[in-house]
């Protein structure tokens, strides 16, 4: 299809230079549908929706799926029984999926009933390669919880309100005046983020008082399945992400389906699948012509949403910032499916005695943690996730189906280990539907950023301020989750939309400023007011005033009165927020100017 751009050219001068001509639409490619390129699409789509610009909006995935690193597989390829093979849960302060899922209507996965209390099972269990350290029932009830602060005293305490501290900074992340961003590493050093970013976990929990058994049995064992990095090789802020586990939920279907939501969410944006990205070319006039598979295309905005390091991407000319070339997790995660429990010799528990659902690892107190190593344990975690009807057997019969992390192949001796039973060759392969293992499915993933304690960050433009071409996978040396890359994309999504207003109201800057009253209180920071020379001046002693169609008045420094700028690409919960550091700051500024006025 021609684009009308493309034909504007062949048109009568007198039509083509109308001022009554609608403004030609916004060409923006995402490369990438994961999680940052699929929340850019969509919060994108809004923020150019709510402020009139027409947008086009293409995003470009290699892969045959979108949702990237949170994909299922079906077991038995049956599509019944999609097993999740990346990101399997999100948590209740991830408020980008949390609100993705309320706003599609998707379905949560019950949480009733659970599998651990069906079969009779504890539900998770810490095994150092000795022993299981930890143990816990989802219906223990005090005394288990007095004999877990006996073990381990105040720590497990102390370190709930070390991560609520830490994660309470985060999330200021996603309100003005923080948000949006255009600089990772000053943004967190604003937060007081890089004190905790710049160190291990083990030395940020021990320069907080974390006992050290609790930190090696409990917390290590959570970093080690979360991020398969043992405490001395993560840093601290990563460390409390994994003990940020309250309200705990997947969606029915797969994680996919808030991504796949998102990228249906508006018209504007197209999704290409099966297509690859070879090469971004900037263009003299400041635009982009991407190279794709056979065919070119030319965009105004460019945004990569995957580690440039995997993408197979050229970029000419090289960008001001480069990413680096950073070490990434190679990390092999098992399926399969038997109709055997895991055995108890394999734990060195009694003969009967049941495995836990969960069994995470660590290492004994006697072991030197390696990185990248999971040490005498020989694996991160292995799960029993659900139970299914294996239809394919003769006669069909109800199975388990377990996930393993590992940094290793999981062969058929280990699965004879696990399971107890004689596992062959062909059935560790999945060939054999009446074998003891009847179906299997292996995926090495490059999973996420070896978490390694750091103070700076990749940039979000990649051309320098004023650029085009944008980037979202700074964010995984950070923090790496589903929900950080959607911030991520939400974030760039603003600060393209805020662009965009600035130009076509003649290049207007938006930047957060911050006004220290004469009180010594610091004003809360709001983007500043758009300037007006015929602005009204307000009566200080008036009352306050709203036009509701415009956004709210603001108090200027010196009693004039004028408007947000960027008012009409806030969401409601950023106007609601806004309104509300507004009322402050405006009654600190006319509580100064009150002051100044009975001094004259």
């Amino acid at each position: 299809m021609v684009r009308v751009s493309h034909a504007i050219g062949l048109l009568p001068c007198t039509l083509a230079l109308s001022s009554n001509a609608a403004p030609s639409a916004k060409r923006v490619a995402i490369i990438g549908a994961g999680a940052g390129g699929s929340s850019a699409a969509h919060h994108l789509a809004q923020y150019a929706a709510s402020s009139s610009t027409p947008t086009d909006i293409t995003v470009f995935e290699r892969n045959s799926y979108v949702g990237g690193r949170t994909t299922t597989v079906d077991a038995w390829s049956d599509p019944a029984v999609p097993i999740e093979l990346g990101g399997s849960i999100f948590v209740s302060v991830n408020h980008i999926l949390v609100n993705a899922t309320r706003d599609f209507n998707l379905s949560v996965a019950s949480q009733e009933d659970s599998l651990a209390t069906r079969l009779e099972l504890p539900d998770l269990g810490i095994w150092d390669g000795t022993q299981f350290v930890l143990v816990t029932r989802e219906e223990d009830g005090w005394w288990d919880k007095a004999k877990l602060l006996w073990r381990y005293g105040l720590a497990p305490l102390k370190t709930n309100r070390l991560m609520k501290s830490a994660v309470g900074r985060f999330l200021n992340m996603y309100e003005e005046p923080v948000f949006p961003w255009k600089n990772l590493g000053e943004t967190l050093e604003a937060q007081g983020l890089l004190d905790i970013t710049g160190v291990t976990g083990e030395q940020y929990l021990k320069a907080n008082g974390i006992s050290d058994a609790f930190a090696r049995e409990v917390i290590q064992a959570s970093t080690r399945v979360n991020y398969a990095s043992n405490l001395a090789y993560i840093h601290g802020l990563e460390t409390m992400v994994c003990m940020a586990t309250n309200g705990a939920m997947q969606i029915d279907g797969g994680n996919w389906r808030i991504f796949a939501s998102m990228l249906k969410s508006s018209p504007a944006i197209t999704t290409h699948l099966n297509t690859h990205v070879s090469l971004v070319s900037k263009q003299a006039d400041g635009t982009y012509r991407l190279s794709i598979n056979d065919t070119t295309s030319t965009f105004d905005e460019v945004i990569l949403a995957a580690p440039l390091q995997f993408t197979n991407l050229t970029i000419d000319p090289a960008p001001k910032h480069t990413p680096d070339a950073i070490p990434y997790v190679k990390l092999h995660v098992t399926l399969f499916a038997s109709p055997f429990r895991l055995d108890p010799a394999a734990f060195k528990l009694a003969p009967g005695e049941a495995v836990p659902q969960y069994v995470l690892t660590t290492l004994p107190p006697s072991e030197t943690p390696r990185d990248g190593h999971p040490g005498s344990p020989d694996f991160y975690s292995v799960s029993m996730h659900y139970t299914s009807l294996n239809q394919h057997a003769s006669p069909p019969r109800q199975e388990f189906i377990y996930k393993v992390f590992s940094v290793k192949p999981i062969t058929a001796e280990i699965l004879t280990f696990l399971l107890g039973h004689s596992v062959s060759k062909a059935d560790a392969e999945g060939e054999n539907p009446n074998g003891t293992v009847s179906w299997v499915h292996r995926k090495i993933w490059y999973s996420y950023p070896r978490e390694y304690p750091r103070v700076t960050f990749e940039e979000t433009q990649l051309d320098g301020e004023g650029g085009a071409l944008w980037y979202t996978s700074g964010i995984e040396s950070f923090i790496s989750t589903m929900e950080t890359s959607a911030l991520s994309g939400k974030n760039v999504a603003r600060l393209i939309a805020n662009k965009w207003i600035s130009k076509r109201r003649g290049g207007a800057k938006h930047q957060h400023t911050e006004y220290q009253g004469s009180s010594g209180k610091q004003v809360p920071l709001l983007p500043p007011p758009e300037s007006d020379s015929d602005a009204p001046q307000l009566e200080v002693d008036g009352e306050g005033m709203t036009l509701d169609h415009l956004g709210p008045m603001v108090v200027n420094k010196d009693g004039s009165l004028s408007r947000i700028a960027n008012w009409e690409t806030m969401s409601d919960k950023e106007k609601k927020n806004t309104l509300r550091d507004l009322g402050k700051r405006n009654q600190l500024r006319l509580s100064e100017l009150k002051g100044e006025q009975s001094e004259l």
